[in-house]
């Protein structure tokens, strides 16, 4: 994290750090849909549990927890690594919902999940209730 990235003590912006969220949720949904155009329909709360300073690198890791017809959960785990002591330390999680557009701007059916291991189905079950919840929260269930 630089400078600009930073409040006067050091502390990165949480805003940039959504930023980068944003943009790794977008990666995993993109290789997931074999296309381009995914876009970011919500994201749960984020909660900062530890700073991350100017110098730190900050480690960011994804996977796709749920896919529903067009729109898939991310799972975005983010860490803060000073280079100095080598020291990591998680600093939160976000939950991003986006959703596959084909050229035409129109919601577009994606993939299925592959559900390998137990924790897979673990994760697709537990993405599932938060994606009803987000439905009934928006008031299209």
């Amino acid at each position: 994290m630089m400078p600009s990235d930073a409040n006067p003590m050091g502390n990165v912006f949480g805003g940039v750090i959504l930023k980068h969220v944003d943009l790794v949720a977008g990666i995993v949904a993109k290789r997931h849909v074999g296309h381009p155009n995914v876009v970011t329909a919500t994201m749960d709360r984020m909660t900062f549990l530890k700073p991350v300073f100017i110098g730190n690198a900050l480690v960011l890791s994804a996977r796709i927890n749920y896919v529903r017809r067009s729109s898939m959960e991310v799972e975005v785990t983010v860490e803060s690594e000073d280079y100095d002591s080598g020291t990591k330390a998680r600093t939160g999680t976000a939950f991003v919902t986006l959703v596959a557009l084909d050229k035409r701007g129109k919601a577009t059916e994606v993939p299925p999940l592959l559900l390998e291991t137990a924790e897979d189905k673990k994760r697709f079950s537990e993405g599932e209730k938060r994606m009803q919840q987000r439905l009934r929260e928006a008031g299209k269930l």
